[in-house]
């Protein structure tokens, strides 16, 4: 639950509301796919796709965002960079939804190419921005700070106003929606993962997003000297791995093969992804370990 206990009475005003409000205008999943097959630019267009229960996909070929829908109103996960914000806003009227339908914006890292769009959609929406409390002092600056690796290959993005802060383990809920944030330190200092439950025909899956675990790292940063940060990422693989994931989706689209799953390509839904997801990020952390072993050649 929220520290704030007003913010908590605030969420939970609309809980009796049921999540599922049915498919609107969404495209079919193979337009998504012939569309963005091959292309992961995080500009490139993408229609509007339905993904399960509550919960669509709103971004780019390159860039997740996401709607989750109810009857009392609808929370937005990531809106990709600064230029995506209008193509994000399109997507959910295309879906026959109002942009002030959209009361909480949520973000997965604050980096530019997620978090660039945040500002101009919270104007658009009037929606309130939420943010775990170590992500927040980075959203409101419009930058990481030094203990992100990343920091020096990182674009700054116009600082947002955080409405509200959670932790780690706390919730946000809106009518039927209940969203869970889950701290996971691998790819960003403030990463967050998000799950939730959606519903169909009486099926119900635990949703997945779970956030980045690739481990970029600039000139001036080395993981060797940060054994606390490399004891931090190895613990939100561990988070991530034990997730309660039935359907997973990732902030770049195409690392959880997202749309060749949704047309039917490849299992759609798969109670081992994020723990496999996970497998993946300590790979990405044991190269770079090596790789700070090789000497540089002279």
């Amino acid at each position: 639950m929220f520290a704030n206990l007003a913010v908590a009475a605030l969420l939970a005003a609309n809980a009796s509301d049921p999540a599922t409000i049915g498919v609107k205008n969404s495209a079919e999943p193979s337009a998504l796919l012939e569309t963005c097959g091959g292309k992961y630019g995080w500009q490139d267009p993408a229609p509007p796709v339905h993904i399960y229960g509550d919960t669509y996909y709103i971004g780019s070929c390159g860039i997740s965002s996401l709607l989750i829908v109810s009857r009392a109103g609808d929370i937005l996960i990531d809106g990709g960079t600064e230029t995506n914000a209008k193509s994000v806003a399109a997507n959910i009227e295309r879906l026959g939804y109002r942009l002030s339908d959209v009361k909480y914006i949520l973000n997965s890292h604050e980096h530019y190419d997620h978090t660039g769009a945040i500002k101009e959609l919270q104007s658009l929406t009037g929606a309130k921005v939420i943010a775990l409390n170590v992500s927040a002092p980075m959203l409101e600056a419009g930058h990481s700070f030094r203990d992100d690796p990343q920091l020096e290959l990182l674009k700054t993005f116009p600082p947002i106003h955080v409405d509200h802060t959670i932790r780690d383990g706390e919730t946000v809920r809106l009518g039927g929606l209940k969203l869970t944030a889950h701290s996971t330190p691998a790819h960003s200092p403030g990463s967050t993962s998000w799950t939730w439950r959606s519903c169909e025909a009486g099926k119900c899956l635990r949703m997945g997003y779970a956030d980045s675990v690739t481990i970029p790292v600039d000139k001036d940063y080395r993981l060797a000297d940060h054994p606390e940060h490399v004891a931090q990422f190895r613990a939100a693989l561990k988070t991530i791995a034990a997730l309660p994931c039935d359907l997973l989706m990732t902030p770049h689209p195409d690392i959880s093969n997202l749309f060749e799953r949704l047309a039917g390509h490849a299992a759609l839904i798969d109670d081992k992804a994020c723990a496999a997801y996970a497998k993946r990020g300590e790979g990405n952390l044991e190269a770079e370990l090596t790789k700070e072993q090789v000497p540089a050649a002279k």
